[in-house]
């Protein structure tokens, strides 16, 4: 076995600091999953701001984080803290994968098949919930989604083996999609109507409820990806939307598709078949 090693931590995205704690750990967790590995241990990382908030928060964040841990099967076994002006948290993650049996985001080929686990939105949502315009209810659903290990996925990507995997976080569906497009030396064709999203947010999309990040990202992929010409500026931010503790973005052989959805629903993973993977000549292209 061979150790692999991460490290992320994020800033506050709901109110409920037990919520954020469970969340920012599973955000961690996640990229020892997209290796295909298996996590064992932790350490914390905490910026707290400790005359400005009460050092309960700081416990109610701490044990969301260390009950998901505990979900994943991993021990927190120190970590390090600093009296910062806004809170932050996240882990150092160490787990063991076969060295046979790692995936990276740069094995990608020609006519594989795209599959995307969790839907998008929560970068837009959760500026909605900052602004107060998100109910309970979707606060709730947003708060689930990105409090859901990708566990079950990895262990259905090992189970089958894929070509690739990465997560989808800060960068956006479309912008780790790049990076594995170029680190596998490939293009990418991607189908808008087949992109699971949370639905409010298009509402939010639509009202101008977007995150500095995930316009950024829309920039900074202006000259990588080809648009439909049916294709709204809205729908592009959420393809772009820079997400927190997103799902798996899998490039898998065609003859192995039916089996990885079949994999996924074992393990209770909802997954969706979003495009494909096509010459690189071809770069990346959205369609309706």
């Amino acid at each position: 076995m061979a150790l692999v090693e991460t490290v992320d931590f994020i800033t506050p995205v709901v109110d409920d600091p037990y919520a954020f704690g469970a969340i920012a750990a599973a955000n961690a967790l996640s990229d020892i999953y997209t290796m295909g590995a298996k996590p064992i241990i932790a350490l914390s990382i905490v910026g707290f701001p400790t005359k400005s908030l009460p050092i309960g928060v700081l416990g109610e964040i701490m044990r969301g984080s260390g009950d998901k841990a505990a979900e994943a099967g991993v021990s927190i076994v120190g970590g390090h803290s600093v009296d910062d002006n806004e809170p932050k948290y996240g882990l150092c993650v160490t787990g063991l994968v076969h060295p046979q049996r790692f995936i990276t985001n740069a094995g990608a080929r020609p006519g594989d098949v795209l599959v995307l686990t969790k839907p998008l939105g929560t970068g837009i949502i959760t500026t909605g919930i900052d602004r107060r315009l998100v109910s309970q209810e979707a606060v709730d659903r947003v708060v689930a989604v990105m409090a859901s290990l990708n566990r079950g996925a990895c262990q259905a990507i090992v189970s089958v083996g894929v070509h690739a995997c990465t997560d989808v976080t800060g960068f956006g569906l479309l912008g780790h999609l790049r990076t594995m497009a170029r680190a596998s030396r490939v293009g990418a064709r991607v189908s808008l109507s087949q992109v699971p999203v949370l639905p409010e947010t298009w509402d939010l999309a639509e009202a101008g409820i977007v995150p500095e990040g995930t316009h950024n990202n829309h920039r900074y992929l202006r000259e990588d990806v080809s648009w439909d010409s049916a294709i709204s500026r809205e729908a592009q931010l959420v393809l772009c939307d820079a997400q927190t503790s997103g799902g798996l973005l899998i490039a898998v052989a065609p003859e192995k598709e039916e089996d990885l959805l079949a994999a996924m629903a074992d393990e209770g993973v909802t997954a969706a078949v979003i495009g494909r993977i096509i010459e690189r000549e071809a770069g990346l292209h959205v369609e309706r």
